[in-house]
């Protein structure tokens, strides 16, 4: 279903294929637990790593799902590369298809950097986030968490909690999660929830942490993204971890069952405290360990690799 095509992002990926890329990880996701971790599926290709902001989840994941697969994997990073010195990310990435490898991972500060060179180079181009658009793969690795705990997606409460203005990770699971059939509440602080949230994705928002959480299957709590806002967006940390901050008290109002998400880094004593990170509902590093599967899983299938 996405053999030989990009993957730039959620938007406009069906049900279907959403859940065949998901059976697929489950697949791989075994293979992270053998002895030996490592499968011919992708043999011979070349897979490319330009990572143009700091990252250890993504950056590490994709390299290892590549290093799984067989194939070889070069990283590169913004500082010391060409970058430094003015080439322009269009000729990074002509410069690089040149070498004639088959994919390109990037995470980019710019939203839309993904598409942009997509249409240009040859290699397969597969968004590692860009901006504050997307980060596709990090929603696919949470709705595999969720169906593993759950056995489903649809009709699933979820709640996204925090830093929704600037958090790709947000943009792409309200997508997903609307087109596998859960239902999504948003809560933050005003500054940092888009007025027109609830009627471009279709969710519902709430004014506070504790009704978002009320009832949910999932809670999801966001980073905040310091390093993307401008003054006046927050009083101060404490106060938010005081407004907005999730803990003990405000999971309880969850179902009993539910299950708590962070895409990480998590900001302890902030977002979260450090009881539910570590408490038995999080699902935080079952998280990092999909995300190794999912990752291979979209390799495999980006690249129309042999059977596993």
């Amino acid at each position: 279903m996405i053999a030989g095509k990009h993957l730039l992002g959620m938007r406009g990926m069906s049900a279907s294929t959403i859940h065949h890329i998901l059976d697929a990880a489950e697949g791989f996701r075994g293979i992270s637990r053998r002895t030996i971790k490592k499968v011919p599926s992708l043999r011979g290709r070349t897979v490319l790593s330009v990572f143009y902001e700091a990252s250890t989840r993504t950056r590490v994941s994709f390299e290892l799902a590549t290093k799984r697969l067989s194939a070889d994997s070069v990283n590169i990073a913004s500082s010391g590369s060409s970058a430094e010195k003015g080439e322009t990310l269009l000729d990074t990435a002509k410069n690089l298809d040149a070498m004639q490898c088959d994919a390109i991972i990037l995470r980019h500060s710019a939203s839309g950097a993904p598409h942009y060179i997509a249409d240009r180079v040859a290699a397969r181009v597969i968004n590692a986030g860009d901006g504050q658009h997307e980060h596709p793969t990090q929603s696919l690795l949470d709705l595999l968490t969720m169906r593993q705990c759950f056995g489903k997606l649809e009709g699933l409460e979820v709640a996204i909690c925090g830093d929704i203005a600037h958090s790709r990770v947000a943009r792409s699971n309200l997508i997903a999660l609307k087109e596998v059939g859960a239902r999504v509440r948003v809560a933050g602080p005003r500054t940092l929830v888009p007025a027109e949230l609830a009627e471009t994705y279709g969710c519902e928002v709430l004014p506070s942490i504790a009704q978002a959480v009320d009832g949910a299957h999932v809670v999801m709590a966001l980073r905040l993204q310091k390093e993307r806002m401008t003054a006046g967006l927050l009083p101060s940390l404490r106060e938010y971890a005081i407004e907005f901050g999730i803990n003990a008290r405000v999971l309880a109002r969850a179902r009993p069952e539910a299950i708590l998400m962070h895409p990480g880094p998590v900001n302890r004593g902030v977002e979260l405290s450090s009881d539910v990170v570590d408490g038995p509902r999080s699902v935080i590093l079952d998280q990092v360990e999909n995300g190794v599967a999912v990752r291979a899983a979209v390799l495999y299938l980006v690249l129309g690799g042999e059977a596993a």
